[in-house]
């Protein structure tokens, strides 16, 4: 290779996309229904059309560098020493099925550093292609930031491979200063955790040590950035930057005793929005699991004297299967005091979908917002990351995936070791300013569209299409686990190659079926009969209304304008 390799992850899509809303939720190997670690990825930011990105493993010459094409003022002619060896990266799991997802909470923007090297993205896809483990990931990152600088505001990442999960916060130092404050969580195996765009962090275990420590009968369970070396001890579940406390003191935003710090409070104070915008999504995921969770109303609603967080993490009532999880990205808030389709905001038909921006002003100059939930329209591109560690890497990592909506799309099964990239899901089959019935964005996309303003009408006929694929490639994995069990690796390969390229044509083929039901269908604002045992339209037609709760909001808002018995007697005087 030549000196200077222009590394892929520094040029696809995705390398210079604004992701500053999203959403991972995240499930321990003993919370899962099939002892999986698994994690999951909303990526929300509008302007941007989601596609795969993928970077191939190899060996590398002495001296070789990669060119950083990152989001400071200017990073042209800047470079990062590449390592001798690279794993094969496929979305953002590596062939070890090591997973890195993110969420930004910006937190405090004066600690910006415009001037450091690494965004987040660049940082996480670097540490993909370097880390065997977890662990490995987050000290990746770490001496990363240290000697480059990170040039990103806060953010949340959430770092799983097939035995653990954690969850690590970063938060850059101001101008012109290197390295970042951050500290790393082991999350229980038994435990759920998520973050959505809030810092999660507060207090945490401080046992930093030196090496003669090591070698005592119980060794620590938290170690600071000056001990990196032995982040691969299993006994140790958190890692934290040497001057995590040190720098909040320094700054002024922390006064009290070391055991009482808190990331959250002193990085990214909270305020109401936030906290509604942020960590609703992840207590109405932590509600869907846990039947308790409605004593932290109080925490959405604002009222921090009442409550002023929630756990970092909760183990579920009963273990998660990976269909859970995909069901849970679908979140608008359904059956809680803030579902998005219970009041007249969501229109004719029960819409959970809202235009931006969050706020917004009445004739009066009332000041209103808007719910923001873990399904939402601009996402880019959503995932939900399946690691087994009882079976070899190449047929354990899974990644489901699709461009857009999560609510509005079918998660295709890709695994971690496939070289070959689905058409439909490349960058160069996916522009961002023209329709192209190749890519996977634009197909979700012109489907989504159209269910959107008829949401309760046209849903359940997205949701049987959704959930055929779904169920085919769910029932497919047992055939497959079968097939590779006694193939060589390289057979492996290529058959997953061949399972993953297939699964895509067919999500593609039967989402171009559906957009096309759907216009004949719903044409005109009726709903023309189907039937039951074809799904071959009939003659005949249906004209379903409006929902009842917008119905019901009409008179409020226009007094007896529409009241037939108001008219009557008015014409009967």
């Amino acid at each position: 290779m030549s000196k200077y390799f222009f590394a892929l992850l520094m040029m696809l899509t995705l390398a210079v996309m604004p992701a500053t809303a999203c959403t991972n939720l995240i499930v321990g190997k003993k919370a899962s229904a099939d002892g999986s670690v698994m994690c999951t990825y909303n990526c929300d930011g509008f302007g941007f059309s989601g596609s795969l990105f993928y970077s191939p493993g190899g060996r590398h010459a002495p001296g070789e560098k990669i060119a950083i094409h990152g989001w400071g003022p200017s990073h042209e002619g800047r470079y990062v020493d590449q390592v001798e060896y690279t794993y094969n990266v496929v979305g953002l799991m590596n062939e070890h099925q090591v997973t890195i997802v993110e969420t930004t909470f910006d937190g405090r923007l004066e600690l910006q550093n415009n001037y450091g090297l690494l965004d987040y993205f660049s940082l996480m896809r670097l540490a993909l292609q370097r880390s065997a483990t977890a662990r490995e990931a987050i000290r990746c990152m770490a001496e990363l930031m240290e000697q480059y600088g990170y040039n990103s505001t806060g953010e949340s990442i959430t770092i799983c491979d097939p035995n653990e999960a954690w969850i690590m916060e970063v938060v850059g130092k101001g101008p012109w200063r290197n390295g970042a404050v951050w500290v790393a969580l082991r999350i229980p195996d038994d435990c759920i955790c998520a973050h959505a765009n809030l810092s999660r962090i507060r207090q945490f275990p401080q046992e930093p040590v030196g090496a003669k420590n090591f070698s005592q009968k119980k060794s620590p369970k938290a170690i600071s950035s000056q001990h990196l070396q032995y982040i691969n001890l299993p006994e140790v579940e958190c890692v934290y930057a040497a001057d995590v406390i040190t720098f909040a003191r320094e700054m002024r935003w922390f006064s009290g005793k070391d055991e009482d710090f808190s990331f959250r409070d002193a990085y990214c104070p909270i305020d109401f929005e936030n906290v509604r915008y942020a960590d609703a999504r992840v207590w109405s995921f932590f509600r869907h699991h846990r039947t308790d969770m409605d004593q932290y109303l109080p925490y959405v609603n604002g009222d921090f004297e009442q409550c002023d967080h929630l756990p970092l993490w909760v183990k579920p009532d009963k273990p998660l299967s990976l269909r859970d999880l995909q069901r849970d990205m679908r979140d608008h808030f359904e059956g809680t005091p803030l579902d998005m389709t219970a009041d007249m905001t969501a229109g004719p038909w029960g819409m959970p979908i809202r235009p931006l921006p969050m706020h917004f002003k009445a004739s009066d100059s009332t000041d209103y917002f808007r719910e923001r939930p873990i399904a939402t329209q601009q996402s880019g591109f959503t995932m939900t990351c399946q690691m087994r560690s009882w079976l070899p890497d190449d047929v354990g990592g899974v990644t489901w995936f699709n461009c857009d909506d999560a609510d509005m799309v079918a998660y295709v099964p890709l695994y971690c070791c496939i070289t070959q990239v689905p058409d439909c899901f490349r960058p160069e089959n996916n522009p961002r300013n023209e329709f192209s019935f190749e890519s996977a964005f634009w197909m979700n996309n012109w489907v989504a569209n159209m269910v959107y303003p008829r949401y309760s009408m046209m849903i359940g006929d997205l949701r049987a299409a959704q959930n055929e694929l779904e169920d085919y490639y769910y029932a497919d994995q047992e055939e497959v686990l079968a097939a590779v069990e006694k193939m060589t690796p390289a057979d492996r390969r290529e058959y997953l190659n061949g399972k993953s390229i297939a699964y895509a044509e067919r999500m593609m083929t039967r989402w171009d079926e559906l957009a096309k039901f759907l216009i004949v269908r719903y044409n005109d604002q009726i709903q023309r009969k189907v039937d039951e045992n074809s799904n071959f339209l009939r003659w005949g037609y249906e004209t379903p209304g409006y929902d009842q709760q917008f119905i019901d909001a009409i008179a409020p808002a226009t007094g007896d304008r529409y009241r037939l018995d108001k008219v009557i007697e008015r014409r009967e005087r």
